[in-house]
């Protein structure tokens, strides 16, 4: 590849602000900007993507729940989840939406390997589960032939707001974090391991790791 791939370390991040910056982002690259990763937390919320049902919020309570245009159901997000937003030229890269799923599904999948999980991604059901509960998620758009949104990691977190909900619209459908499995899990560790997985999936040779948006 002639450009990098950048990834941003962002910390904690309001939702409102990374959706807004990375549909800006998406609109107004140009074939020549390098694509991007952004590795961040959100504070607790739900978020229903474009085909969500009603019946699958079951009790928010005073959790925020807010309606996106990524694909999927309904999802939360909160501290200790490590988010991953792929801000990819598609076109650019030769690859398709199917194709960046796969990637994002190995890279997980891998990341947990390296912590001693093993995990495994469903062909009906996107995500990567082990024992049948679900540690990770995906949901995506594609815009101009990039995408956008990505996936979220349950590393260290509160699960009992999933309890909230049918998670990704599947009614009984266990969660689970890393934490749980390897008591020896870190945040941070995990993020640059992510980081290096997609960048080597999708054909580059390492990300260049930025702190902040600029």
């Amino acid at each position: 590849m002639t450009l990098d791939l950048i990834c941003r370390d962002l910390g904690v991040v309001e939702y409102s602000e990374a959706w807004a910056r990375m549909k800006n982002f998406t609109q107004t690259r140009s074939k020549d900007d390098a694509d991007e990763i952004w590795l961040l937390e959100h504070p607790s919320l739900f978020t229903q993507g474009q085909a969500g049902k009603e019946e699958h919020l079951l009790a928010p309570g005073d959790i925020p729940v807010i309606q996106v245009d990524r694909g999927g159901q309904i999802t939360y997000h909160g501290p200790g989840q490590l988010v991953a937003y792929v801000l990819i030229d598609l076109k650019r890269l030769g690859i398709g939406v199917r194709d960046l799923i796969n990637v994002l599904e190995s890279a997980i999948v891998q990341v947990l390997a390296k912590n001693i999980i093993n995990a495994y991604p469903k062909p009906d059901a996107p995500g990567v589960y082990i024992n049948e509960q679900k540690i990770a998620s995906l949901g995506l758009r594609v815009s101009r032939g990039c995408s956008f949104h990505g996936l979220a990691l349950n590393v260290d977190m509160d699960l009992t707001p999933f309890d909230r909900i049918n998670p990704c619209g599947y009614q009984g459908l266990k969660m689970v974090d890393m934490k749980r499995l390897n008591n020896d899990v870190v945040l941070s560790n995990i993020k640059i391991q992510l980081a290096s997985q997609l960048a080597e999936l999708l054909g580059y040779t390492y990300p260049t790791i930025q702190k902040g948006w600029k």
